[in-house]
């Protein structure tokens, strides 16, 4: 089976390190992602689309990626569900991802 993602856009927020509760750093962030048809007459549709890293990817999200920077991102396609504290079940899809670069040229100065 193949569960493979990548993606590029923008970041929706700046990533912020967090730790789990057995230690591990993690880090979870949005991004904004054009799709590539138009309609006639229409602007484009963007994708919101949540990200989650781990480990040492965390680590990299949260030191050199701000909001607003474009970056790519391949990892896997994620779902879980919880129950909130009224008892109403939700459904998350989130990217896990393994890999990301900035995707922005570097100025040279």
């Amino acid at each position: 089976m193949l569960n493979l993602v990548a993606l590029m856009g923008r970041c929706t927020v700046t990533p912020e390190l967090k730790q789990a509760k057995d230690g591990i750093s993690f880090s979870r962030f949005g991004i904004a992602v054009e799709r590539n048809y138009k309609a006639d007459g229409k602007e484009k549709e963007t994708d919101f689309l949540d990200i989650i890293c781990w480990r040492h990817e965390a680590d990299f999200a949260a030191k050199y990626f701000q909001k607003g920077q474009l970056i790519a991102v391949k990892g896997e396609i994620h779902t879980r569900t919880y129950e909130d504290t009224n008892g109403k079940k939700h459904k998350v899809v989130e990217i896990s991802a393994d890999e990301m670069y900035s995707a922005e040229h570097r100025r040279s100065d």
